[in-house]
C-alpha cells in the first residue's frame, strides 16, 4: 500500500506561479516540461517518502519534521504524517530558504 501525496494550497500556489513564470520569460513547452519533471517527483513519493533528506536550513534548528527532494534547482519541502505525504512547498533552490522555510513552515 502507498502513500496519498497531497499538495497544500500553498504548493498548489507555488506551481501555478512557477508555470507563468517560466511560460513567460522562457516558452510554454518549457514550463510544460518543468512542471511535468516536479509532479514526477513529488508522485514518486507515495513509494518512499522517507528517502527525502532533511532540509539543511532547518536541520541548524533541529527541525527534522520536513524533508526534501530536488528536480534541480527546485526544491519540493514535504512532511509525512502518517499514510499522507503533504508537499508544502515547491520553490526555486537558489532563493534565499532560510528565510522562505521559516515564513512559510515554521510560522504558519
Amino acid at each position: 500500500m502507498g502513500f496519498s501525496v497531497l499538495l497544500t494550497d500553498h504548493a498548489v500556489r507555488d506551481l501555478e506561479e512557477l508555470y507563468e513564470f517560466i511560460a513567460l520569460h522562457d516558452a510554454p513547452e518549457k514550463a510544460d516540461y518543468v512542471l511535468g519533471q516536479i509532479e514526477a517527483a513529488f508522485t514518486s513519493l507515495t513509494k518512499m517518502p522517507e528517502r527525502g533528506t532533511y532540509p539543511k536550513e532547518l536541520l541548524r534548528l533541529g527541525i527534522q519534521d520536513f524533508r526534501e527532494i530536488f528536480f534541480k534547482p527546485y526544491q519540493i519541502i514535504y512532511r509525512a504524517l502518517g499514510e499522507n505525504v503533504y508537499v508544502l512547498l515547491i520553490v526555486d533552490g537558489r532563493r534565499d530558504m532560510q528565510s522562505l522555510l521559516q515564513r512559510r513552515l515554521l510560522e504558519s
